[in-house]
Parts: structure tokens; C-alpha cells; sequence
């Protein structure tokens, strides 16, 4: 499987992270605290159907919503609630990993990448039958990333983590 990486460099969230760093050696704890923070904003910007910058996703397209209706599916306007044939959609699969130098947040989910960066017609070949894969070109709709909503819960929670040991 492939994965994407992105780095978020924000000078005032590194700045607060070298500081705590100066008085922890494992930042296992505080990136706990925010990759919780970071699952939920993520899920509720999904639901809300903006980019961390708060720019709407593009609708889903009048194609997209005629394929689910001659396929016997119930149609949801919002872009990127589809059908779920899976067990788990999209929404619900974020997840975090804290360790004691990096805190990473994603998903296992294999469309991913294509919803947050989007894909052209024919982008990864042709299936069986000679048909494009994907069928149409699909928007970028960006899901993971730090808003600036984020970027001030963040820069808390580094503060209250610096009070704590201050006074331990």
C-alpha cells in the first residue's frame, strides 16, 4: 500500500514543541492529547464538508449522483457520503498514531488519497472492460491538514503541557 505523507511547519507550533522539548524527552503524552484533538476536527470538517482552510468541497456531480440512482442506492447529496458498501466509511476511519518524536493522523482507507487530492479520468488505467479508472475526473477535497482552529487548540495544549512541567 502507498502511503502520502505531509509535514504541517507552523513557527509557532515548532517553537512551542523545541520549549517542551526542553523539558520532556517523550512527547507520547501531548501528542496523545492532540491527535485526539486533530481526529475529531478532521471528522467534523468532513461532516461539514470543507478543507481545514474552510473552503467548501465541490458538490458531488449530477454523474456521480445518476450512477447511485441506476444502481438502486439512496442518494447522499453531501460530497464524499456515498453508498458505504464497506464495513467502515471514509468519516469514521481516522485515526492517530503518538509516539515519543512524531505524531501522525490518517486513514487505512485505499480511496483516500484520491478524495483529499483528487484524480483525473483515467489516471490509473483501464479496468476490464476498457472503461477508465477512476470514470471521471474527481475533485480534490482536502480533509487531513491543520486549520487555524487547530493551529490555536494546539498551541494550548502545548502551553498547559509546559505549565505541568514548570511546576512538577
Amino acid at each position: 500500500m502507498t502511503g502520502y505523507s505531509v509535514e504541517i511547519n507552523d513557527a509557532e507550533i515548532e517553537a512551542g514543541l523545541r520549549e517542551l522539548g526542553q523539558r520532556l524527552s517523550d512527547f507520547t503524552q501531548p501528542f496523545e492529547v492532540i491527535g485526539d484533538l486533530l481526529e475529531d476536527t478532521t471528522e467534523k470538517r468532513f461532516d461539514e464538508g470543507v478543507s481545514p482552510d474552510g473552503i467548501p468541497w465541490a458538490p458531488k456531480s449530477q454523474t456521480t449522483i445518476d450512477a447511485y440512482e441506476r444502481k438502486g442506492f439512496a442518494v447522499d447529496f453531501r460530497p464524499l457520503f456515498g453508498p458505504n458498501l464497506d464495513t467502515l466509511p471514509l468519516r469514521k476511519s481516522f485515526f492517530h498514531d503518538a509516539g515519543p518524536t512524531t505524531l501522525e493522523i490518517g486513514t487505512n482507507k485505499v480511496q483516500a488519497a484520491v478524495m483529499q487530492f483528487g484524480a483525473a479520468k483515467g489516471a490509473f488505467g483501464t479496468d476490464a472492460r476498457g472503461g477508465s479508472i477512476p470514470w471521471g475526473n474527481i475533485p480534490a477535497r482536502p480533509f487531513l491538514g491543520i486549520s487555524d482552529t487547530d493551529s490555536v487548540a494546539i498551541l494550548q495544549t502545548i502551553e498547559e503541557w509546559l505549565e505541568e512541567a514548570v511546576d512538577d
